[in-house]
């Protein structure tokens, strides 16, 4: 596989993940928890890191927002803090890697190209991971209330959110991977064929060129063999 497909593809990774980190945000279900029972009495209660809410079996939902960010539990604002970073540094990765990429025409030489799209990359790779921590400290929360006997309080499910923001992260970190090799691979390209060497070629060329007229000029110049004998054995025997 070439170069430029390589890093489309990774392109296509990490705007795929970026997407489905940056659609964890307003989705709804972070955690969920439902009450069986009759048609009438079922309801069932979610939460994410902005409200929390509860619906009825008739789709009614009533939801509450979390009253003050200083009143929050300290998880829920790390969550938010790591979610909100990780979609600020896949746009910033996503401009990044247009810029840098060897299909398109800005960005100047390959080499500072290959410097561009591995700074993408590692921009990603960053998005994946913040992302992958917010998630997983949501969902130990979630497990750990859940398997402790002596939390009384109602327990919550793993939400929908949290498998979509875990194959986001994935996705980033995968391309952004694949982006930081273009660094490698646009130094070594660039220290086997140093940008000079076209114009060393065509100098030398010219050289060869200049060269050749004057060569053969001399050699018209000069006369042949036999008569330059000839005229030295003809002075010698005229002496004599």
């Amino acid at each position: 596989m070439s170069s430029m497909a390589r890093e489309i593809m990774a392109f296509i990774l990490t705007t795929s993940g970026w997407v489905l980190v940056s659609s964890t945000l307003p989705t709804d279900y972070w955690k969920v928890s439902s009450i069986d029972g009759t048609v009438i009495t079922t309801a069932t209660f979610w939460s994410n890191l902005w409200k929390t809410c509860v619906t009825d079996s008739t789709g009614i939902s009533n939801c509450k927002d979390f009253p003050s960010m200083l009143a929050l539990d300290g998880y829920i604002q790390v969550c938010r803090g790591l979610m909100i970073a990780a979609v600020c540094l896949g746009f910033f990765g996503s401009v990044f890697a247009l810029i840098g990429m060897k299909c398109t025409k800005v960005g100047g030489l390959d080499q500072t190209k290959a410097r561009i799209v591995s700074f993408a990359g590692l921009n990603f790779v960053c998005t994946g991971l913040c992302s992958l921590t917010a998630c997983s400290l949501y969902a130990q929360r979630i497990t750990s209330e859940f398997f402790d006997p002596m939390y009384v309080a109602q327990k919550y499910e793993l939400g929908a959110a949290l498998f979509i923001g875990w194959a986001g992260s994935t996705l980033c970190i995968l391309g952004g991977a694949v982006f930081c090799l273009s660094l490698s691979e646009g130094m070594s390209s660039s220290s086997l064929y140093p940008p000079d060497r076209k114009a060393f070629v065509n100098s030398g060329i010219s050289l060869m060129s200049r060269a050749a007229p004057q060569s053969q000029a001399s050699h018209a110049r000069r006369p042949p063999p036999d008569c330059i004998s000839s005229s030295q054995q003809f002075d010698k025997n005229a002496y004599v």
